[in-house]
């Protein structure tokens, strides 16, 4: 396991990037079977779901098994590292390499406070308003609408949100006023299109409570080592073909053309960025048993009720 601060070129802090080796299979896990899907944990499953078949959306049930791995954070803890992402990245780094439950396979991972679900409120909308409307409801059972809230990201929940009243709310409650909430743990799942609240189903609801931004740290899979080198070898392969494309046009017309570097050089940094932080598509494991043993665990956790309807 390989641990590093991710940042751009002008050394602007990103996230926490893991490289993740010999772990082939996460204790928390999105299995597959056809357009079924079944996110398991150690074994429990956690959440069920169905595809439409048209692609609007998603049938999901939720089976109240989820365990969160993140230990409980203390408040002097909130305290000493209020105001810093970096160090709450990597204490939640750890847990997540520490946890056999958590979501981590080998691979390259990213986890940064960099969420694209702030980009999307408006000013005159408020924060209570705006993340409200980020969750998706329901409860055993909703629908996730791809239709209505393309690219919006939403966030689903793997428990039951808690009332604003609710003991562990108001204690957060306060950190939210004094700007020393601990992050909310978000992991990018693209089979669901939407965002998992890992840790700080509490912190959200005291965050919305008290309409405050919500300090977030999401986690998504980044493209694998292997595939980065030769991803980067093209990246630099067309700077070097524009520099000798404007090299030449420069003989034709005259040193009144640009040698390209201006255009090329920022292209080459934006690309090399992306590549080394993007998201890319949440691995799936085939559900030994396929779908007849997916519906046969939905009739287990759903009392055989007819669900999907």
């Amino acid at each position: 396991m390989q641990r590093s601060d991710a940042t751009r070129d002008d050394g602007t802090w990103v996230g926490v990037s893991l490289d993740v080796q010999d772990r082939h299979q996460p204790g928390l896990c999105v299995f597959s079977a056809g357009p079924q899907l079944l996110v398991s944990q150690l074994s429990r499953p956690v959440l069920l779901a169905v595809v439409d078949e048209h692609l609007h959306g998603v049938d999901f049930w939720r089976t109240d098994e989820y365990r969160t791995f993140v230990p409980p954070l203390r408040a002097d803890v909130a305290r000493a590292l209020a105001g810093s992402p970096e160090r709450w990245a990597h204490r939640f780094a750890q847990y997540l390499i520490d946890a056999p439950d958590s979501p981590l396979h080998e691979g390259r991972w990213l986890l940064s406070c960099e969420s694209p679900l702030r980009r999307w409120r408006h000013t005159d909308t408020s924060h209570a308003d705006y993340w409200s409307s980020m969750l998706v409801d329901g409860h055993p059972d909703g629908y996730l609408d791809w239709f209505d809230h393309s690219i919006s990201w939403e966030i689903l929940p793997l428990r039951p949100m808690p009332a604003a009243d609710d003991s562990r709310v108001k204690a957060y409650r306060k950190q939210a006023r004094d700007g020393t909430l601990p992050p909310v743990l978000l992991w990018w799942v693209s089979g669901l299109d939407c965002h998992l609240i890992l840790d700080g189903h509490a912190r959200l609801a005291a965050a919305i409570a008290e309409s405050v931004d919500p300090p977030l740290l999401q986690l998504h899979r980044t493209m694998p080592r292997t595939d980065l080198a030769a991803r980067t070898d093209e990246a630099v392969g067309f700077y070097e073909y524009e520099l000798a494309r404007f090299a030449q046009l420069r003989v034709v017309h005259g040193p009144t053309v640009p040698d390209g570097a201006a255009t090329a050089g920022p292209q080459l940094v934006s690309r090399l960025h992306d590549l080394n932080t993007a998201q890319q598509p949440t691995w799936a494991w085939p559900l030994p048993g396929g779908e007849k043993q997916w519906r046969r665990i939905a009739r287990e956790v759903t009392a055989r009720q007819d669900w999907p309807h």
